[in-house]
């Protein structure tokens, strides 16, 4: 776990890998918070979410509308001052940078865990189009962050929930 105190947080976005506890995680935080909670797979095109349901991992090109639509989303949110948690496996380096980018109110926060643990998880869902079978493909393409605070995922999630209220500056709505 580090912290992170130096700036006044409005946007928490939560990253990590399908079955890392991102919508669990992000709606008790947001609901503690008394802030607005995105779930980032509803921005995800029909096509990325049939593709998934086949067992096809998602590749950069069909990420990019998903994560220009949640880009979007950070921009209107700064823009209108309003405060939320929104939820994204932003994989890569390069699309956590674009969130964050020239906004120092958006923080990330990497729900980590071990594959063991999420795949466990993933075999445990049932009404979820992200199957335990694509969970080898996301820890592939994962680049681990080394300038976010991070998480471990094996606690309860009100124990992650307090650890992230800890470690950022944010402030109840």
């Amino acid at each position: 776990m580090r912290e992170t105190k130096e700036r006044d947080i409005w946007i928490v976005i939560l990253i990590g890998v399908s079955g890392s506890g991102k919508t669990t995680i992000g709606q008790l935080l947001a609901r503690d918070l008394g802030w607005s909670f995105y779930e980032g797979d509803n921005f995800h095109s029909q096509k990325n979410v049939a593709k998934m349901r086949e067992g096809m991992p998602l590749n950069d090109e069909d990420r990019l509308p998903w994560l220009q639509a949640l880009h979007n989303l950070v921009l209107d949110l700064i823009t209108k001052a309003q405060r939320a948690v929104i939820t994204c496996s932003a994989l890569k380096q390069t699309y956590r940078e674009w969130f964050t980018e020239g906004q120092p109110q958006v923080a990330i926060v990497y729900l980590r865990g071990n594959y063991t643990v999420i795949h466990r998880r993933l075999q445990s869902r049932t009404m979820h189009f992200m199957k335990a079978d694509l969970l080898a493909s996301q820890f592939r393409a994962l680049e681990e962050p080394h300038d976010a605070p991070f998480v471990d995922v094996s606690q309860a999630p009100e124990v992650i929930v307090e650890q992230i209220k800890r470690m950022l500056p944010l402030h109840p709505a």
